[in-house]
């Protein structure tokens, strides 16, 4: 059985391979053709293919489910029409044993994809918003029009509000603006910044302008009454450090997918966003489906055995992988409707990771029992046949 794995684990290898690299290749020229528009003089071609290079780990991690489904599918229906499948089964290897050999045969696949899934896409989705940052400017994730937005408790129990206009390439910030609220209710003052950096807990803000309210502003407004006194003052310093539970890995955090960031990291990220009594219901379900995605590439191998298993004559290999690109593209739809169902209506994380695939697994498996026990459904169906039965 071992030489038989082997040879099993070799073509499904290399029909995954063949199948990712092309769906890789084909998705790449597309975005290459979309964003054929924004080139110009001060964006090259030469930045539009750096770009799309670092992209390729994430639409790696995106297509790698759907890859391992249609080559398993092909390298399958590839062995069955060469009839080595019925090889394997006159040799002893049942439908459930084969199937077990598949998930054995999985298990590299799993762990290449958990070192990409912790590892590189995180790193290149870093590496590629700061490209954006320094070849365009932007970067789109998370931000408003305003900027990005973060709050978080004051030392002495009140509200502070950090508004950052810009990410710089260099991984500082500009447009700074910081809004105190020391009993998180009334306003104190109004910071503001041309550029800053974070640094061991601490935000340094540089060129700051300090719009302070004075004290007896809000009575003064509430009576509708005068003053002669001003209600604000505004004084120019050169520094001002702000102590603060935000920083560079955590702004990142906000700017990446919560899919592409590392499990770690979105620990981290939940925790500051539970601290300062964020919503973080995204972030969860993100962690959710991360320690999913392996069992989903057993949910897409799953699938691939009942549809290879087909006997030749009913369809081709390409009828076959036809049915497998449908199966997968109707799973991806499934699984992201599920997540948006899901945080539309509050369902519990782990049933909006898991519940599509539970149910592919389930129905996967279901098919390769009936395949297995086939003949003898067909025999149970015949003998209770009104004409079969035996006359009283």
């Amino acid at each position: 059985m071992r030489t038989a794995r082997r040879y099993l684990a070799l073509e499904i290898y290399r029909s995954t391979s063949v199948v990712v690299l092309a769906l890789i290749g084909l998705f790449t020229f597309f975005t290459l053709v979309d964003e054929l528009d924004s080139v110009g003089a001060k964006f090259p071609l030469s930045a539009l293919f750096y770009l799309q290079a670092l992209a390729i780990p994430t639409r790696l991690y995106d297509l790698l489910p759907i890859g391992l489904l249609i080559g398993s599918i092909l390298a399958l229906a590839g062995l069955a029409q060469r009839n080595e499948l019925v090889i394997l089964r006159v040799s002893g290897v049942s439908g459930l044993g084969l199937l077990g050999m598949l998930w054995a045969v999985s298990i590299p696949i799993i762990l290449a994809a958990l070192l990409l899934s912790e590892v590189i896409t995180p790193m290149a989705e870093v590496k590629n918003s700061e490209a954006n940052l320094l070849l365009r400017g932007r970067v789109e994730g998370g931000r408003l029009v305003s900027g990005y937005w973060f709050k978080e408790p004051t030392p002495n129990g009140g509200t502070r509000i950090i508004n950052i206009g810009r990410l710089l390439s260099s991984g500082n910030v500009a447009d700074l603006r910081v809004f105190e609220f020391p009993n998180g209710l009334e306003l104190s003052m109004v910071s503001k910044a041309a550029s800053g950096r974070f640094a061991d807990g601490k935000l340094i803000m540089q060129d700051v302008t300090e719009n302070i309210v004075a004290p007896q502003a809000r009575n003064i407004m509430a009576e509708a009454g005068t003053t002669d006194l001003p209600l604000m003052s505004v004084e120019q310093i050169p520094e001002r450090i702000v102590e603060t539970t935000l920083s560079a890995d955590r702004l990142v955090a906000r700017i990446l997918t919560p899919e592409r960031m590392s499990l770690f990291a979105l620990k981290d990220y939940v925790a500051y966003l539970d601290r300062n009594m964020l919503t973080a219901d995204r972030q969860i379900v993100a962690i959710w489906r991360k320690l999913a995605y392996p069992f989903t590439l057993l949910v897409m191998i799953t699938i691939a055995a009942p549809i290879s298993f087909m006997q030749t004559r009913r369809g081709g290999v390409g009828a076959k992988v036809f049915l497998g690109i449908l199966l997968g593209t109707g799973f991806f739809m499934i699984n992201q409707l599920a997540l948006n169902v899901g945080l539309l209506y509050k369902w519990p994380p782990v049933v909006t990771a898991l519940l599509p695939n539970i149910g592919a697994m389930i129905l996967a498996l279901t098919a390769v029992l009936m395949m297995e026990n086939r003949h003898a459904l067909f025999r149970r169906s015949v003998l209770t046949l009104p004409w079969k039965k035996s006359p009283v």
